[in-house]
């Protein structure tokens, strides 16, 4: 149950997002979508580390991934930008699960031994992110990358074209990006307005990093054996 628990807690996310953006609160919307891929990160690896992988568990993962890296970053673009089109901004803000869908269907019928070296198209997690963190960078991005971005993200995740699968990766090569994330929190904490995000960052980080903290100290002890 507990990498369940973090899927579920990922899918809560995305829900919580959607809701967010409803009342005009589009950095608390976006944030909570990287709150999202987080839980999404570890849930795979801590199943595989209990050894509790299972059906259910999979499947669970994808009806997450849907609402929390589709459906929501979709509402936060359009409320943000594309609601001054009306219906027709709706309509193709709606593009976006759509294709995301598709493309998390086709993963799971897709060949085991092929997921593991590479992924066909964008993952829908990966595309979510990247809308959730243009919005947060919305007074820097022009709306026309935006909108380019979204464009192109929507045939990248049902192409055909090869991504390389990082879950193999040892962990200290994530070290930039985790300085990077530890910096920008900093950055808002110094700016004094913490006050402004969801609280549950403040849980959701200390976790991630204990995680990650925990990988890195198992990949160590595994290279050391060898």
């Amino acid at each position: 149950m507990i990498p369940n628990m973090m899927t579920l807690g990922n899918l809560y996310c995305g829900f919580l997002s959607i809701g967010y953006a409803a009342h005009g609160q589009y950095n608390n919307a976006a944030i909570l979508i990287i709150i999202g891929m987080m839980l999404d990160s570890m849930d795979g690896r801590v199943a595989r580390m209990l050894k509790a992988d299972s059906t259910l568990g999979m499947e669970l993962d994808s009806l997450a991934d849907v609402v929390t890296f589709g459906v929501a970053p979709s509402f936060l673009v359009y409320y943000t930008y594309f609601y001054q089109f009306g219906t027709i901004g709706l309509a193709v803000s709606g593009l976006f699960p759509l294709f995301g869908a598709y493309r998390l269907a086709r993963f799971n019928v897709g060949s085991p031994k092929q997921s593991k070296n590479y992924f066909i198209g964008v993952p829908i997690t990966a595309a979510g992110g990247i809308l959730a963190i243009l919005t947060l960078l919305g007074n820097w991005v022009p709306n026309i990358i935006t909108t380019v971005v979204f464009t192109a993200l929507c045939f990248l995740m049902v192409s055909r074209i090869r991504i390389p699968s990082f879950k193999d990766v040892p962990l200290p090569k994530y070290g930039t990006i985790v300085t990077i994330f530890l910096g920008c929190l900093l950055f808002v904490l110094y700016k004094g307005t913490y006050g402004a995000y969801p609280y549950l960052i403040y849980i959701a980080t200390p976790l991630y990093i204990a995680y990650l903290a925990h990988r890195f100290k198992k990949g160590k002890s595994n290279k050391s054996a060898d």
